[in-house]
């Protein structure tokens, strides 16, 4: 990388760290440091959303879509956006007033409303645990992307630079600094690859006719999606929506239950179409670059001997001139750290808010401090479980399945049902995420091709329909 991208680069991980010392010095309280004194507006909060939802592991992993599958993969994130409007519609008008009436600073205060405290202490182990592998899939993200990026530098080395910047910016800045910034990175990255890296690229690799040489009516479908696949998304991120510590954290973070729902519409629209087919295009150029021949200065002649996660970054590397790569590089890593800082606050208010506050010792204990503390000591382990995971994809949509399995239905039954069991909600959640990491560990296979999370969904399901009997506790 050219000293002047180095330097542009450099300047933005150095404005972060500011902009996370500034916001150390005003948080006063726990309300500050975990919901942002909820006073925030409809725009700060749906950019933050989306930026934490997509970020820089969907970014790189639409990337990574895009290379191997082309167009079809954007159907990755339109069940972002019916999530995001389904959540919108039916999930924030409950539990917005809910949680504004009873002072909630997470998700599992919900279950703790409706089942009692035993149900709330599980749900907050399998939200931390999600919550702390997506932590460590964002570090990941970074580190791929500084690796192809930059010259002399290995995985594991920009994965540790990646995590100190990361989590010593999230420490300090607490969530009101995630979100300010999580608006203006937004519009960094967005602004980074729609107006420069896609047209660069695209005229770099020949307009249309050079392109579409390289490239099968496969690629250019949208209809290349096997069933299998659009299922078992729609299993995995659909649900998150309803169950997402971040976004809780969010809805309670505004100033009024119309100014959630706006944000969460506008969540859903820059999640797809917008960065859905501007991620996979962008892998889609990165599969052309490799099979024209671009890479091969960096070890790489044709598109199956890449990782297609590193399209993507060496695209980038490859085609934008001086000044443009700092820039743009600089737009990635912000998505990157929108979506890292906000897990890393999820799974750090999930342990101190939820577990460790039921401890008198800790109970006594400067909240805010004590808050700082856990979200440096977790953003340690985060770290160190991506010095051991090599597929940021993969690592993503593991964590929330885990979550999924878990929290979902019993979240159903509490926010829609009519009556509550806290039995059936403690075996529902046991059942779905311990079937779930069964799966996932064991490497047993799933009929008809499905991923894990269909049989710890449904596990989930039978056993509170088993012990709270369907009939007694139906949906509204």
């Amino acid at each position: 990388m050219h000293i002047i991208d180095l330097s542009i680069f450099l300047v933005y991980l150095l404005a972060m760290l500011a902009v996370g010392y500034y916001f150390l010095r005003r948080n006063q309280s726990e309300s500050d440091y975990y919901v942002g004194g909820r006073s925030l507006g409809a725009w700060h909060i749906g950019l933050s959303v989306v930026a934490t939802d997509v970020g820089g592991g969907f970014s790189i992993g639409l990337g990574g879509l895009g290379f191997a599958m082309g167009l079809s993969g954007s159907w990755m994130l339109f069940t972002g956006l019916i999530g995001a409007w389904l959540a919108g519609a039916f999930l924030i008008p409950r539990v917005h007033r809910l949680g504004l009436k009873s002072g909630f600073f997470t998700f599992p205060e919900v279950f703790n409303h409706f089942y009692g405290a035993r149900v709330a202490l599980i749900a907050a182990l399998i939200s931390a645990l999600g919550y702390l592998g997506f932590t460590a899939s964002q570090l990941l993200a970074g580190a791929k992307l500084a690796s192809a990026s930059f010259e002399g530098i290995d995985l594991n080395t920009a994965l540790i630079l990646m995590g100190l910047v990361a989590v010593i910016y999230t420490v300090m800045g607490g969530i009101k600094a995630v979100i300010y910034t999580d608006t203006i990175q937004w519009i960094i990255l967005l602004s980074g690859l729609l107006l420069v890296a896609l047209p660069t690229a695209y005229f770099t690799l020949g307009s249309w006719e050079g392109i579409r040489a390289e490239l099968s009516d496969d690629m250019l479908s949208l209809s290349h999606l096997s069933w299998q696949d659009g299922l078992n998304w729609t299993l995995t991120i659909l649900p998150i929506w309803f169950i997402g510590m971040t976004l809780y954290q969010r809805i309670y973070a505004s100033r009024s239950e119309e100014q959630a729902r706006k944000a969460w519409f506008i969540a859903g629209v820059f999640e797809w179409p917008v960065m859905a087919f501007l991620g996979v295009s962008l892998g889609m150029l990165a599969r052309v670059a490799a099979q024209q021949g671009l890479f091969t200065e960096l070890g790489f002649t044709n598109a199956a001997d890449l990782d297609p996660e590193l399209g993507l970054p060496m695209l980038l590397r490859t085609t934008l001139p001086v000044g443009l790569m700092g820039l743009v590089m600089a737009a990635y890593f912000s998505a990157i750290l929108s979506t890292a800082d906000s897990c890393l606050m999820a799974c750090s208010g999930n342990v101190v808010s939820d577990l460790l506050r039921r401890i008198p010792r800790f109970a006594r204990m400067n909240q805010l401090r004590l808050g700082q503390f856990f979200t440096l000591t977790l953003g340690a382990l985060a770290l160190f479980i991506a010095l051991w995971m090599e597929n940021v994809l993969e690592l993503m949509l593991h964590s929330y399945a885990i979550m999924v399995s878990g929290l979902f239905v019993p979240l159903i039954f509490a926010v829609f049902g009519k009556r509550h069991s806290a039995l059936a909600a403690l075996v529902a959640m046991g059942s779905g995420a311990g079937i779930l990491l069964l799966a996932l560990f064991t490497g047993v296979e799933i009929p008809f091709g499905l991923d894990p999370i269909a049989l710890g969904l449904l596990a989930s399901l039978l056993s509170y329909l088993l012990l709270a009997g369907f009939r007694q506790k139906g949906i509204k």
